[in-house]
């Protein structure tokens, strides 16, 4: 991995680990000092409610028209092969097979997500995502792909993480269920994994508060990354910090918690570099 040239941009990835490297690592190969400080932490499920919802949940997939994952982090958690027992890996296995079945699909919004999906062994073409090309990866860029296939009465599965307290379904934003809804799906949730704020080492905290005035950029691609921040750092004036936002929902949160520079870009690294270099340079040259 080439190193950052002295006065390289500053960046901090505050994805989930398991997210966050991919883009240190490409955003590094661009010249820039990029690291990881995830804000939210990924685990498995504890709760034995949810657990027990999400055994069923694999079990019965082939009876779904369709199961939406909502990130990378559903697809490897829905489709985990970490059971011991032989009845929670018979589930697995019958989970995989409806994924590849005629009648079942999967919906991802992103291409981290779909990319998660064929990594994990489903074709693609089994897969229904937004293009490359599309100005954002989300609910809304993904439902004119998949609306067609909806008619009354489909089961449709959307696979999501559980914050905290944990809720049966998990928790996220309920916009693709109401348009399931209103075409009359279907529409049940299954909480996968776990979401919840990091614990931070001091070294950590001390990265993020130097972070908040010393013109370092935030990369933001979660408003529930930045709840934890704040829970994080409580009474941290941001008014000098500057972020770039994967979405304009996120940009609004940023600047909600007292950002005093929010911009926003493309959730793609092409787009996302390109905005970094230009904020850079700007900066440099002001």
């Amino acid at each position: 991995m080439p190193e950052a040239m002295p006065g390289a941009a500053r960046v901090l990835v505050t994805r989930p680990a398991r997210e966050a490297m991919p883009w240190v690592q490409g955003l590094q190969t661009h010249g820039m000092a990029a690291q990881a400080l995830p804000l939210i932490d990924i685990r498995a499920l504890r709760d034995p409610v949810l657990l027990q919802a999400l055994e069923q949940a694999r079990r019965a997939l082939g009876q779904y028209r369709a199961a939406m994952f909502v990130s990378p982090n559903a697809v490897a958690h829905f489709l985990a092969d970490t059971a011991e027992d032989s009845e929670s890996n018979l589930a697995q296995t019958l989970t995989r097979q409806a994924l590849t079945a005629i009648d079942t699909r999967a919906w991802a919004p992103g291409p981290g997500t779909l990319r998660a999906l064929q990594a994990a062994g489903v074709p693609a073409a089994r897969i229904d995502a937004p293009p490359a090309t599309s100005a954002q990866f989300d609910s809304e860029a993904l439902w004119p792909c998949v609306a067609t296939q909806v008619r009354p009465g489909d089961r449709i599965l959307i696979v999501r993480g559980s914050g905290g307290p944990a809720v049966e379904g998990g928790q996220g934003r309920p916009w693709l269920g109401a348009q399931l809804a209103a075409a009359g799906a279907e529409v049940h949730f299954v909480a996968a994994y776990e979401r919840c704020a990091p614990q931070w080492t001091a070294a950590q905290q001390a990265l993020a508060r130097a972070a908040a005035h010393d013109g370092t950029l935030w990369l933001l691609s979660s408003s529930e990354a930045l709840m934890h921040l704040q829970t994080l750092l409580p009474g941290q004036d941001w008014q000098h910090a500057r972020a770039l936002a994967t979405h304009a929902r996120i940009a609004q949160t940023a600047r909600e918690a007292g950002f005093g520079a929010v911009h926003e870009c493309r959730p793609a690294l092409a787009d996302v570099a390109a905005s970094i270099k230009s904020l850079h340079a700007h900066r440099d040259s002001s």
